[in-house]
């Protein structure tokens, strides 16, 4: 067979079933091997960013590799957005780039790149087939790479004169996942420094989520009484409304939250890289802490903060093997405490007096089914998401820990071609949403009815709050026009909506619900009400670096 006939072999054996792509003359042979193979669907998208946000989407939801093709370094120049948000995420994904031809290649011929060198520090792997009767091989080790250990994305250029080539190729088995357990000793060690602990906290990442553990998790956390925070942008690892859930470590983040972990003697962080926001600039795990720090990469492990005990380790297994540690627990008094703190915090009882975005939130929460998928682009509209909504069950939550704009609404077609009979609402700033508007073209066209929710107040909000906090007033290229979402929406074949008030929200959302369509609510916001906790006017008042949500 061709080259590009044994990677869509390749795909079929690890069971893809979605392709995003922009279709580039580069891959043309790919494209065409795809045509000829009914069990892949293909994705075609308008611009190369906003597909690779649905294929990583798609891979969050799925729990399944993203596969995106695109052009030579034009196309791969606009996809590598999504190459760094699946890096930083830890997200499986796999990206076929074509190449030019090998003869051409060092002449800097037409849209050429060194695509292996180009992507080499934002990928796991990044590599260029020479040789075609090599492509199994190497797709096949792109496959194990993106799914085990620490998830990733995966590079592989493809020179246009190697894929229509006819060769002998053979296939290797599926990729099974190892899933390292960890060793007797570990447990006693873990047994040993936990009764010795007072105030024990477990700060859970998205390790949980690819390990499939949140039920593990759960089992452990409700046996040993233990709390449990999520990593930035995890939420739905845990059931927030569970008695032993006590926060989310992400931008903003409440001081009473931030105290439980100010206050733990012990911190069993779970399958996190322990990354700059959910440990607040690195400054919340201190020296006088014991970590126990569990993750499947020993990479990961160390790379922050040098650990008490470290273990390589599938996070289902050895919340599986620390079930049987039996220690005492008497910390229970002091997690009522911090849950109590909690609640105070996130309370989503709403008044004339809140703004519409808390409004929005609080409608939601009531309106939407649990198992609602709600994907956010970057902006400061997610801290009232953040905040304020409880995310009650598993696989609900898809966010850029990267903090891309532009990645809500792609996401949130990812995230629905993985659950179609699930409701997906993504949510945006209009800053972020005009980044990738384009795709929402792309679900009408294949019809996937997601719910676009656009929190406009025509500026680029976050840059504007941090203007004012360090040089308040003097405001330059963060205002934006205006742009009528509803129109742009209709225009595009979707159903749109505009409202200002609480009741218009609630009642076109409800219609969005019952609509089997794609839908945008523009939501008009007020500018003065710049993030959750702040107001312009209180921001240039104050005149001291605040930390709040992007």
């Amino acid at each position: 067979m061709t080259a590009a006939q044994a990677i869509v072999e390749c795909m079929k054996r690890e069971s893809v079933n979605k392709v995003f792509c922009v279709p580039g003359e580069s891959y043309l042979p790919l494209l065409d091997a795809l045509h000829d193979e009914n069990s892949i669907d293909v994705i075609s998208g308008r611009q190369e960013g906003g597909v690779a946000f649905a294929a990583e989407g798609y891979a969050k939801a799925s729990n399944k590799p993203g596969i995106v093709l695109a052009t030579r370094a034009v196309g791969a120049s606009n996809l590598a957005i999504g190459v760094h948000t699946a890096y930083q995420d830890s997200t499986p994904m796999i990206v076929f780039l074509g190449q030019v031809s090998r003869k051409f290649r060092g002449r800097e011929g037409f849209q050429e790149v060194d695509l292996d060198r180009y992507f080499q520090p934002i990928a796991k792997w990044a590599v260029e087939i020479d040789d075609p009767e090599r492509t199994p091989e190497i797709v096949e080790k792109a496959f194990r790479i993106a799914q085990t250990g620490r998830p990733g994305p995966v590079v592989i250029s493809l020179p246009e004169d190697v894929l229509p080539m006819e060769v002998e190729v053979s296939f290797g088995p599926k990729v099974l996942k190892p899933k390292p357990a960890p060793s007797q000793g570990e447990v006693d060690s873990i047994r040993e420094l936990l009764s010795q602990s007072e105030k024990p906290v477990i700060i859970a990442g998205g390790g949980i989520k690819s390990a499939q553990a949140e039920e593990a998790l759960l089992r452990f956390a409700e046996t040993y009484q233990l709390p449990v925070i999520t990593a930035f942008r995890r939420q739905d690892v845990f059931p927030n409304h569970h008695p032993l859930y006590v926060g989310h470590l992400g931008l903003g983040t409440s001081k009473a939250i931030l105290e439980t972990v100010r206050e733990a003697d012990t911190i069993l962080a779970l399958g996190t890289r322990l990354s700059e926001v959910t440990t607040q600039d690195y400054s919340i795990i201190t020296k006088e802490k014991k970590l126990i720090h569990l993750d499947i990469s020993f990479e990961t492990i160390g790379k922050v903060f040098a650990p008490d005990i470290g273990v390589v380790a599938d996070a289902k297994e050895a919340l599986t093997a620390l079930l049987d540690i039996n220690v005492p627990t008497p910390w229970e008094k002091w997690v009522k405490e911090r849950r109590v703190q909690f609640e105070a915090v996130s309370d989503l009882t709403v008044s004339k007096s809140d703004v519409i975005n808390k409004h929005a939130i609080a409608i939601m929460e009531e309106k939407l089914p649990e198992d609602t998928i709600i994907t956010n682009d970057a902006g400061n509209f997610a801290g009232w998401l953040h905040k304020y909504f409880p995310f009650r069950r598993k696989n609900t939550y898809i966010g850029p820990t990267s903090g891309a704009m532009g990645y809500g609404m792609p996401a949130a077609i990812g995230a629905k071609l993985a659950y179609p009979n699930k409701k997906v609402v993504a949510l945006a700033g209009d800053g972020g949403f005009m980044m990738t508007v384009q795709e929402l073209e792309t679900a009408v066209r294949y019809h996937i009815p997601v719910i676009c929710i656009v929190f406009n107040n025509n500026m680029y909000g976050t840059i504007r709050m941090h203007q004012e906090i360090h040089y308040p007033e003097k405001v330059i290229g963060t205002d934006l026009g205006e742009v009528s979402f509803k129109k742009l929406a209709e225009s595009m074949g979707a159903i749109g909506f505009t409202v200002d008030t609480p009741a218009d929200f609630e009642i076109v959302l409800e219609k969005a619900l019952l609509e089997d369509k794609v839908t945008v609510i523009e939501v008009l916001t007020e500018k003065e009400q710049i993030a959750v906790g702040s107001t312009i006017a209180q921001l240039r008042s104050m005149g001291t670096v605040l930390l709040l949500p992007f």
